[in-house]
């Protein structure tokens, strides 16, 4: 494809017009969920400023956590804003930390990694002081964040997945608009594509995307469920019928949200496979 066409295949806020009003709705809803009681914000991992976790624990003692990873093709948008999908897992026994992480172009996507992979680092050695269960630790995250998430399958202290409308193939993005902040190389497309470098690891990965969403956007989902599965890794994916790139995401924090009822399931299977 031409550059023009690559950019409208993975330009998101364009193909769902009330995009912003949503994100705006997100903040406000988000205010609320950061003052819950007991909430612990802006926890440091890292030295850098976006190096921050905001952790939301349930009233069930040693209940499982939910690592949720934002998106925003990896340049734009803070923990802040998606403090909301707590709420619904919050409710239902379930701990929820939002991580954040230094965005393009101030840090690169090898750094963006690599500040994942120790905000996950930093959430584990804290579960006794935190109080939930070690051993049921669920990483999940939205777009850019449903690439971050897949690449967290393979850290050794992560029980099970939830990518959401994730991109795991690099290819298109580095040839796209998106990559006038990342200026992804060669070696990176290469290394950091979960798509080229499925996890291994016997872990249940739950793949979610809407029916609405950008066909682009559907490929890669499909495409990584496949590839996951043809490793032998327990793979689900689920195409949502009618939602778009960012009603998709409301799912995680309605009581009856379609991605709340696959993260419950992922938790009784996490826990089914730690002989709970």
């Amino acid at each position: 494809m031409e550059r023009a066409a690559i950019d409208a295949a993975y330009n998101n806020s364009a193909a769902v017009t009330d995009s912003a009003d949503r994100v705006e709705k997100w903040r406000r809803r988000s205010e609320k969920t950061r003052a819950r009681p007991g909430a612990r914000l802006d926890l440091r991992y890292g030295s850098g400023t976006n190096n921050r976790i905001d952790y939301f624990p349930t009233d069930t003692p040693s209940a499982p956590l939910f690592i949720f990873i934002h998106g925003g093709y990896w340049f734009r948008n803070t923990k802040e804003i998606f403090a909301f999908v707590a709420d619904a897992p919050c409710d239902n026994g379930i701990n929820v930390a939002t991580v954040g992480y230094t965005l393009a172009p101030e840090a690169g996507l090898s750094q963006i990694v690599q500040e994942v992979s120790q905000a996950i680092d930093f959430l584990v050695s804290s579960a006794d002081h935190l109080g939930f269960d070690r051993a049921a630790v669920i990483v999940g995250g939205w777009s850019a964040g449903g690439h971050l998430t897949a690449l967290a399958a393979g850290h050794p202290d992560v029980a099970g997945v939830l990518p959401i409308s994730g991109i795991f193939d690099l290819t298109p993005i580095a040839l796209s608009y998106i990559n006038d902040a990342l200026s992804l190389s060669a070696d990176e497309v290469a290394a950091l594509s979960p798509l080229f470098n499925p996890s291994r690891r016997q872990i249940p990965h739950l793949l979610f995307v809407g029916g609405d969403e950008l066909p682009e956007l559907q490929r890669q989902s499909t495409a990584y469920a496949a590839a996951t599965a043809a490793k032998g890794v327990p793979t689900a994916l689920e195409i949502v019928p009618g939602q778009n790139h960012f009603t998709i995401v409301d799912e995680l924090a309605a009581e009856d949200g379609v991605l709340l009822r696959g993260l419950l399931r992922l938790v009784r299977q996490v826990s089914k496979n730690q002989g709970v």
